[in-house]
């Protein structure tokens, strides 16, 4: 402050030079706007036009990495510990994820940011990292493990989600499809991590406080990115604000996972049978590998568990919900998946698609492919060096400057995906013999980058795939007029108002 009153006083005695410098920033202001980019003043940085777009944050990256030739530095206000780099550069994004991932650890800054994720695998470096990694791959490359989620994936679409959409139907009644799709994937995630189905989607919808704080947590996450620090530092010492609800649906989330847990340890404390092939009887299997006991034991089991909740909820949630909102924007899309679904019905008795059958779905997998293209469920990712580094693209990066990378902008990119990149166009992943096309991950960022992709890829697309194939043969989606659909402003990416739709049945299908 006492640099910043010199330099008042100074200017204050040459009111000429107070002009020109106010001229000067105005001047230099316009040519930002005139090009698209937002302006760093001296002293308060780029809060004004961070402050003006906090409603549309993801649509003003774009427009702002569009104009400045994917990545543009936006300066914190004066005092700030930091400024970000944001990106949607794919040389940069292969630099940080692949090439030199070992200069960018999580680190202590982004456990704290993220704090609700504890120890668990998003929040987790070296040796913990690299342990939860083996452990979550191998369960799910087990046999066993991938029949057991196929069943139960089948068996709640064939019992839970096709009645439920039967009966909107009939009732005409309008729907929050996303609300649908959330429950379903809560249920689903719950009985591969925990083993148990929470019963989460039902006709009468209940309230889950379990889920509903998990939505809490993640809109809190959210504008941890995007408020002043010390506004957060007060609010934290006050204990109200977005503080107060963290805190808050921390409590119900702890307590729901504490529940789960215990539920399962009775269970396998009973059981006489086959082991139950889910996530924590896996980790409970290993405590002696892991050496906790006690408080720390239970600690990992919920900071493990509640990550893979986030991973398998909201991922394919959000997935779905934008996929199925393109296809009533593009209905000649949607029929040529019906036409590849009529001709490749399931061959099992029980009506459902195999593993096999759903992996030869092609033209789906394209589709569903270039909805995450447009509408990846994680838009963004906050990484920070641990040494000073400089991107390719030319911009120096440190303890003092941090990158966000904005998986949303990429796929909005001209100089990414080409001239019709803003079309949804799933012909861009098929050559022209009717395969799939492969991108690498440094450009279709949906399932993360590097040594940190995700795990569970296949087992995504194959729940997706086993969703589109239970629903779209049998119902059509319409969207409610005067629905407005636009991104909610969280850490995942679902939609601010939701998806209010009416479901109504194909008259080919009886």
């Amino acid at each position: 402050m006492e640099v910043l009153s010199l330099l008042l006083g100074f200017l204050g005695r040459y009111p000429e030079l107070m002009v020109s410098l106010a001229c000067f920033l105005l001047l230099f202001h316009r040519l930002n706007r005139r090009r698209g980019l937002p302006t760093n003043w001296p002293v308060i940085g780029a809060v004004p036009a961070i402050t003006v777009n906090a409603g549309r944050v993801h649509e003003w990256a774009t427009e702002f990495l569009r104009a400045a030739g994917l990545s543009y530095v936006i300066k914190g206000p004066w005092g700030s510990p930091v400024d970000v780099v944001v990106t949607a550069d794919p040389a940069n994004v292969a630099h940080v994820f692949t090439t030199n991932f070992g200069n960018y650890p999580k680190g202590e800054e982004f456990a704290a940011l993220f704090d609700v994720l504890g120890d668990g695998i998003f929040n987790a470096d070296g040796e913990s990292w690299a342990f939860q990694r083996r452990k979550a791959h191998a369960l799910l490359s087990d046999a066993r493990f991938r029949a057991a989620v196929a069943a139960s994936t089948a068996r709640k679409l064939r019992e839970g989600l096709v009645p439920l959409l039967d009966g909107l139907a009939a009732s005409g009644a309008v729907v929050d499809l996303q609300d649908v799709f959330v429950r379903l994937t809560f249920d689903l995630t719950a009985m591969f991590v925990f083993g148990i189905d929470p019963g989460c989607l039902a006709p009468d919808f209940p309230y889950v406080p379990f889920a509903a704080a998990m939505d809490t947590i993640e809109e809190v996450l959210f504008y941890r990115h995007v408020t002043p620090v010390p506004w957060l530092k007060l609010q934290k010492y006050l204990k109200i604000g977005h503080n107060k609800r963290m805190r808050k649906a921390r409590r119900v989330l702890d307590a729901s996972i504490a529940e789960f847990i215990s539920l399962r340890r009775e269970r396998a404390a009973v059981s006489t049978g086959e082991a139950d092939a889910d996530l924590l009887t896996s980790y409970l299997a290993c405590q002696d590998e892991l050496g906790k006991s006690g408080t720390e034991f239970d600690r990992f089991l919920r900071d493990t568990t509640f990550n893979l909740m986030v991973a398998g909820r909201d991922t394919t949630s959000s997935a779905l919900t934008w996929f199925f909102w393109l296809l009533t924007k593009h209905p000649d899309v949607e029929a040529k998946i019906l036409e590849e679904l009529r001709a490749n019905p399931p061959s099992s008795g029980a009506g459902h698609h195999t593993a096999a059958e759903l992996k030869g779905l092609v033209y789906l997998h394209a589709a569903l492919s270039e909805s995450l293209r447009l509408y990846p469920p994680v838009p963004f990712e906050h990484k920070a060096a641990a040494r000073p580094d400089t991107l390719p693209s030319g911009v120096p990066v440190g303890p003092t400057r941090r990158v966000i990378v904005s998986f949303y902008s990429m796929g909005r990119m001209e100089a990414v995906w080409g001239k019709d990149c803003l079309e949804f166009r799933p012909e861009r992943w098929l050559t022209a013999a009717g395969r799939l096309r492969h991108e690498p991950s440094y450009k279709f960022v949906a399932f993360n980058v590097g040594p940190r992709t995700c795990l569970g890829r296949d087992l995504a697309f194959a729940q997706m795939k086993a969703v589109v194939a239970a629903v779209l043969p049998r119902f059509r989606v319409e969207v409610d007029a005067g629905a407005v659909v636009r991104p909610k402003l969280s850490i995942i990416l679902h939609m601010k108002d939701g998806l209010r739709v009416r479901v109504h049945k194909r008259e080919e299908i009886a």
